[in-house]
């Protein structure tokens, strides 16, 4: 009897042993995942907000170009010059681009391309490429600025960051755009 009360001790131990043991490195596991998913978490955080500052670079890139073009603004800059700086802040969009679609999920990628589109039309319009009205110029406007909110909203998602911000008060917020200069803009 006293062999088998040794026996159930030992027993005891060693599956006590174990369940410690198996506990800690499944602890150890979690604490390892929650730290990748935070690391990446920042990653995407970086990328998705290195890459709307480029869309919003383009965009007052673009602006001053068309202003300059159009006789809206006068400046001590070629136009030249302004179309250059244009062309590499495009290249700049681009490649944050490219880091979003590394990083981040099928929505925030769908989101991020509309934002392209959008933005690119304006880049398009800002160098004559494409024609239009001062009132198409701010249409083009209106429609990154609601592409980027869409990507706000996917990239939050895709971070777990609650709550969010597309509501009626939000949306309605019109743009601080110039009002037209010539009377067949208006």
């Amino acid at each position: 009897m006293d062999l088998v009360g040794q026996l159930v001790t030992i027993a005891a131990v060693l599956v006590g042993a174990l369940t410690t043991h198996m506990t800690n490195h499944l602890m150890e596991r979690q604490r390892t995942r929650y730290a990748m998913l935070t690391r990446w978490d920042e990653r995407k955080l970086d990328a998705y907000t290195g890459y709307i500052d480029h869309v919003r670079r383009c965009v007052y890139s673009a602006v001053l170009l068309y202003e300059v073009r159009n006789g809206m603004r006068a400046i001590d800059r070629a136009e030249s010059d302004l179309t250059l700086e244009l062309a590499e802040a495009e290249g700049s969009r681009g490649r944050a681009f490219e880091r979003v679609m590394l990083l981040a999920e099928n929505q925030v990628i769908e989101a991020a391309h509309a934002v392209n589109r959008a933005a690119a039309a304006i880049d398009w319009q800002a160098r004559g490429a494409t024609d239009g009205t001062l009132e198409d110029w701010r249409e083009l406007h209106r429609t990154v600025f609601s592409a980027i909110n869409v990507f706000h909203e996917a990239a939050r998602d895709d971070l777990g960051v609650n709550g969010n911000f597309h509501g009626d008060a939000h949306s309605s917020r019109d743009l601080i755009l110039p009002r037209a200069t010539r009377e067949n803009d208006a």
